[in-house]
């Protein structure tokens, strides 16, 4: 609704009479019939171009019950509403209310923005409680290829050629028809951009989902002069990085773009294919932005005659060089991921299914995986791992094993530890009806929700705090 200004008589079934008592902080509003009391500072967090602006003059608080302002609205959702200018979050009763019925009321007020922050703010998000709470259906035969969250809470998902949109109350959106035939890699820039790829279409593209179409397509000029496809995208917050291979390929590279303009900034991890040299040969397939250490970890893998083998590099892409890399040969990830937060690199071993870790803090030295495991399954050959997703969220690490989810948090030991290992904690998540079903393909999260999907499924199941949650 437009903000009314100070000086417009109050209107659509709001009433308003200007002779104020000055004599308290207490304001009482009469909304369709019901009394409320409330303050002064708690109505002026609506904002200064809402209705709330006009309860009350700036100067003179309200307690005369012959001068109460009315609104015509309905009384119940008003209350809502008032706990979460008063405490910035929904209340429990919120949940026998439809969202849309919430996110209409807000509308009329003008606080809208501070319903949506109320719901994806990420302090809400309760990793110990998360529950499979809603499923979000897809259109058409194809399952789920790739998702991108944003921090608001909502997310896009390609399926097939198509990319559809949920906004952060869970409504579809929209859903866009690409160039692709199938999309592999997919990245939100902003609530309505989009970075898409794909491993056998040539260029990266930019998509506005609102207009729905492609903006640009950035492509990687290499020595071939050949297609080159996208791997892996990754973002830092004033850069884009995209993974690409030349069509033959023959040769790989990292190029990074500037997040504003999308004009090539540089070129890093740049690798010719000569003879039988498999270990150039392999893409960088995950790109995770490292903040604290302001390095780029790109990661890749390679199954051959001798099984899997891959690499974990750290780039500085001021210099463009490598300042640190982790082969793998014993047991090579399934899938690995970075979390600044736990000063850690994760993996998932492709052949023991275990988690393990090496600690940032002991960066650019020598040092081995700690199993969080047993550590007994490191020599499996039955590729227990093969798979596995695992990505970090907060203080804790998520992966899957097959349709199940799993829990590492770090249990903190203080001096009783004794400078070893750090400690670990594994939970199983959901609840008994949650378990299993098909393998996980991929997990993402935003604001206080985890978006999962899996194989041969057309949806996306949102996981919620049983608490949070509507």
């Amino acid at each position: 609704m437009p903000p009314f200004s100070q000086s417009s008589p109050i209107s659509n079934g709001f009433s308003n009479k200007n002779n104020q008592q000055p004599s308290t902080n207490i304001i009482t509003i009469d909304v369709g019939g019901q009394l409320f009391q409330t303050t002064k500072q708690t109505l002026t967090l609506a904002g200064s171009k809402t209705i709330f602006s006009n309860l009350f003059d700036s100067s003179e608080p309200n307690n005369n019950n012959n001068n109460i302002p009315f609104i015509d609205r309905d009384p119940e959702l008003f209350s809502i509403l008032l706990s979460l200018l008063r405490t910035g979050n929904l209340p429990s009763k919120a949940k026998a209310f439809d969202i849309q019925d919430i996110i209409f009321e807000a509308n009329y007020y003008g606080i809208s923005d501070l319903l949506v922050q109320s719901q994806s703010n990420p302090s809400q998000f309760e990793p110990f409680d998360l529950e499979k709470s809603i499923i979000l259906p897809l259109s058409g035969r194809d399952s789920p290829s790739a998702i991108a969250t944003t921090p608001n809470g909502s997310v896009h998902v390609s399926h097939g050629s198509k990319i559809t949109s949920f906004d952060w109350s869970l409504q579809r959106k929209s859903t866009t028809l690409t160039s692709f035939a199938a999309i592999d890699s997919l990245l939100a820039l902003s609530p309505n951009i989009v970075a898409a790829g794909a491993t056998d279409f040539s260029g990266l593209q930019i998509l506005d989902l609102d207009l729905g179409y492609a903006t640009q397509t950035l492509n990687w000029e290499n020595a071939t002069k050949s297609s080159s496809t996208v791997q892996a995208i990754g973002i830092s917050p004033d850069f884009l990085f995209t993974s690409f291979e030349s069509g033959r390929r023959n040769s790989n590279s990292i190029m990074v773009y500037d997040l504003n303009s999308f004009k090539p900034v540089s070129q890093i991890a740049s690798n010719e294919i000569f003879g039988a040299d498999l270990g150039s040969a392999i893409p960088s397939t995950k790109l995770n932005w490292v903040p604290s250490l302001n390095l780029l970890m790109a990661s890749g893998s390679h199954s051959g005659p001798s099984g899997v083998t891959g690499t974990i590099k750290f780039w500085d892409i001021r210099s463009g060089n490598a300042v640190w890399e982790i082969k793998e040969t014993v047991d090579c990830f399934s899938d690995v991921t970075v979390s600044d937060t736990l000063s850690a690199v994760f993996k998932i071993g492709v052949n023991s299914g275990e988690v393990s870790y090496i600690d940032l803090k002991k960066f650019g030295s020598f040092h081995s995986w700690s199993c969080l495991g047993d550590g007994r399954k490191v020599n499996n050959v039955k590729k227990e791992g093969f798979g596995c997703k695992i990505e970090a969220h907060g203080n804790q690490v998520f992966c899957s094993k097959q349709g199940e989810l799993r829990l590492w948090s770090e249990v903190l030991m203080g001096s009783s530890n004794n400078g070893k290992d750090r400690v670990f904690k594994k939970n199983v998540l959901g609840r008994s009806k949650d378990l299993g079903g098909s393998r996980i393909t991929n997990m993402g999260f935003g604001g206080s929700k985890m978006f999962v999907t899996r194989k041969d499924q057309q949806c996306v199941e949102v996981w919620q705090s049983s608490v949070r949650r509507f």
